[in-house]
């Protein structure tokens, strides 16, 4: 194993880490809240609705155009 897969896997390893890390800590504090898995199911859907919502604002024709304007 070369030095460049040793550093692919420690990198690998620790996002890994960090990650498990986080659902752990997000796990306890759901549990400390708590907050139902259906309360948090809706807030998804919202947050879901919402960024739907901000993406067809963004990919419109005339805000792109505007902002190629404001750019001039």
């Amino acid at each position: 194993m070369g030095p460049f897969e040793i550093g692919f896997v420690a990198v690998v390893g620790a996002f890994g880490y960090a990650f498990y890390e986080n659902y752990t800590k997000t796990q306890i504090k759901m549990k400390s809240a708590g907050q139902s898995n259906d309360e948090i199911k809706q807030q998804i859907e919202q947050l879901k609705e919402r960024v739907a919502t901000l993406e067809a604002i963004v990919t419109d024709k005339s805000y792109q155009l505007k902002h190629e304007i404001n750019k001039l």
